[in-house]
């Protein structure tokens, strides 16, 4: 739910009514994963989306069944070849989905002011992880606990002490990673008799894209790195050239010399490093400190003649082959791109093809999966 937190936080503030129903859980193939929401108000209105449209008919009457009656409950769907009217993933997947209705008086019900927290943070671009019971005894299903940085939490799951504990250490670690999916807690860490299974969100900052050179090519890339949800920081040592009237989708554009931002600004696994700026003395010394960085992806513009020079340097520069391998140069799919918006387009195809597990390759001949399996998180605690 909290992929769409922005919206469902102006909701909690307006006094309405809503439901959520988040997805849990997939199998096989399926258009969204763990942490898709649609929500809907009493009036009616729906906002976001949990399968792409296969099912969003059958949830959103779930969603106004829960407002009815006001209780939680966890629905599978799948594949249904029997009945051609029938609700189903067409895609062949199967997704459980947990239904949650949200009262105006956010601590009117189980988790309710725990939720409206969330949201709230979320809305924020805060850091904090959601862990809600999804199965488990019926008593318990829909309780909240809120998850922040450093450990701290605050709600409950309605069982033991100890179980808050456990779910709070979990969510934590999900937290720390930046992942949503399930967590099993087994008989002995739930204190209830049964094993439970926890959803777990993560609502982290969005991740960064720093572009290196501002030129044309860069100002393309900053709008297709905004609409990919990407904090965008365009770098480069040129004053005349790095301005906001040449960028104005830029989150933050720096005039320092790349390789000394680099050094002195915060990255993490999720950071993709663009270097547009094909020129030695900005090149060489970025790349040969961004190839040891843990980041996701670092790639470098050029022609050919271009990549190889600028290896045969780095090389000089004491990069190792290793190290050169992370190096994507000359940036980019294939795609036959010629102006600046469709380079872009072969940039970020190229991001998300590497950040996802993709080939680059046609879907159509080939035998990859549509929808890249999404792996259960289990811990027996």
């Amino acid at each position: 739910m909290l992929d769409i937190a922005e919206e469902l936080h102006r909701w909690v503030g307006q006094g309405r009514d809503f439901a959520v129903a988040t997805v849990v859980a997939v199998g096989g193939s399926a258009p969204r994963g763990p942490g898709a929401a649609l929500a809907v108000d009493s009036g009616g209105t729906a906002i976001g989306s949990v399968s792409g449209g296969c099912v969003e008919g059958a949830v959103y009457e779930l969603c106004r069944q829960a407002l009815e009656d006001g209780t939680t409950l966890l629905q599978q769907f799948g594949y249904s070849d029997d009945d051609a009217f029938a609700v189903g993933l067409t895609c062949g997947g199967v997704i459980d989905i947990l239904v949650t209705p949200v009262r105006a008086e956010a601590a009117g019900g189980p988790g309710g002011a725990v939720v409206a927290a969330a949201l709230t943070a979320a809305a924020r671009g805060e850091a904090a992880a959601l862990a809600r019971i999804a199965e488990g005894p019926e008593e318990l299903r829909g309780r909240a606990l809120l998850v922040r940085p450093g450990g701290s939490y605050e709600g409950g799951l309605g069982g033991h002490p100890e179980l808050d504990r456990t779910a709070a250490a979990e969510a934590h670690a999900m937290l720390d990673a930046g992942r949503t999916g399930t967590v099993l807690i087994g008989e002995r860490g739930s204190r209830c008799g049964q094993p439970l299974t926890l959803l777990v969100e993560s609502s982290v900052p969005p991740p960064r894209m720093i572009v290196f050179g501002a030129i044309d090519f860069a100002s393309a890339l900053v709008s297709v790195g905004k609409f990919l949800g990407y904090h965008v920081t365009v770098c480069d040592a040129r004053p005349v050239f790095a301005t906001r009237a040449r960028f104005p989708d830029a989150d933050e554009i720096v005039v320092d010399w790349p390789h000394r931002y680099l050094a002195s600004t915060g990255t993490d696994a999720r950071t993709v490093l663009c270097v547009l700026t094909h020129d030695a003395k900005f090149d060489v010394p970025l790349l040969e400190s961004a190839l040891r960085l843990p980041v996701a992806f670092v790639g470098a513009m050029g022609s050919r003649r271009t990549h190889e020079d600028r290896n045969r340097r780095l090389r000089e520069a004491g990069v190792t082959e290793r190290e050169l391998a992370r190096l994507h140069s000359p940036i980019g799919l294939d795609l036959g791109a010629r102006t600046p918006e469709e380079t872009a387009l072969s940039i970020a195809a190229e991001i998300v093809a590497v950040r996802r597990g993709g080939t680059g390759v046609p879907l159509k001949g080939a035998h990859t999966p549509i929808h890249r399996p999404i792996h259960r998180i289990d811990s027996v605690a």
